[in-house]
């Protein structure tokens, strides 16, 4: 267990509500078919290819949802628009488990080299795609691959989102400013961090995806129980990415239950949908943090001659 003698240096102006020492959010990206399909569309074709990542919709989200139901937390699920065209169903069956419904891309495109106009209708065709099929209108947004660029946090803010959920600079939640300046509006950042990501352990497509080694859940449960307790020591937020179709697996999901547990057995661990993480922080009177470029030194000038 988290040792309780250690008081966490917060940052300035951040607080937990009262008997809180620290939060846990378990999230899941519903990405199905749509990362591979963007990075390689030829798989349309590939039976094998498209069964992998079907599994997530077809038998993993049930399987998903009755252990969040036995443990009685709430996730959120980010979801891209495309698949909630394909999968109506499994999305539908979230939203009436009662867990939230977050924006995650309409493909699950890469915002490498996409201008803003591009990444504002990916947006909207999401948002379009998640209300036509569910009825939902998402507050929160997770970039497909945690691709970030600079332009999005103000076009979420346009568009009514409260938060995001992927950059890696705080163990704490904060204040994202969309701009410079101290009047530019501001969404709730809930950071994350590729150790705490489900692909990276165990999920392999010959060459698509992965290196190959697929690890084991008990290692893996071990060194995400590690940063459990150790998030909470700092008093931070602990955010888990899971995907169906790679953490939905059999044992896999059984060391994920075991997670679970681990976190409701945490003294002052408070478990949460990032919405409500984020509907509290933004209470907080926190300062914005502003992100800008940094600027790229050109080669070193010589001596004249």
């Amino acid at each position: 267990m988290t040792s309780p003698h250690r008081d966490p240096l917060l940052p300035p102006g951040f607080r937990w509500p009262d008997g809180v020492r620290a939060a846990a959010s378990f999230t899941f990206d519903l990405d199905a078919e749509s990362p591979i399909l963007w990075d390689h569309p030829e798989t349309a074709g590939y039976l094998d290819v498209m069964t992998h990542q079907a599994y997530g919709p077809r038998t993993a989200v049930p399987r998903l949802l009755r252990i969040l139901d036995r443990q009685a937390i709430r996730a959120t699920f980010f979801i891209p628009g495309y698949s909630a065209d394909r999968w109506p169903e499994a999305v539908r069956s979230i939203r009436d488990a009662g867990h939230e419904i977050a924006h995650h891309g309409y493909l699950h495109e890469s915002s490498r080299d996409a201008d803003a106009a591009t990444e504002e209708a990916r947006l909207l065709r999401g948002l379009e795609a998640l209300d036509r099929v569910a009825g939902v209108r998402p507050v929160g947004y997770r970039a497909p691959n945690w691709e970030m660029s600079y332009a999005m946090p103000a076009l979420l803010a346009r568009h009514g989102f409260r938060y995001d959920s992927g950059l890696m600079d705080a163990d704490h939640p904060y204040r994202l400013a969309t701009a410079p300046g101290p009047d530019a509006p501001t969404l709730v950042e809930l950071p994350a961090h590729w150790s705490l990501d489900d692909w990276e352990q165990y999920n392999y497509l010959p060459g698509i995806t992965g290196t190959g080694v697929i690890a084991s859940p008990a290692r893996v449960l071990e060194m995400w129980q590690l940063e459990l307790e150790a998030m909470t020591v700092e008093g931070g937020c602990f955010v888990l990415t899971n995907h169906p179709f790679v953490s939905g697996r059999p044992s896999r999901a059984v060391a994920l239950e075991r997670l679970i547990e681990r976190a409701r057995a945490t003294d002052g661990l408070w478990i949460a949908a990032c919405e409500d993480i984020a509907a509290h922080v933004a209470t907080l009177d926190l300062p914005p943090v502003v992100h800008t470029p940094p600027i790229v030194p050109g080669p070193p000038v010589g001596p004249e001659r």
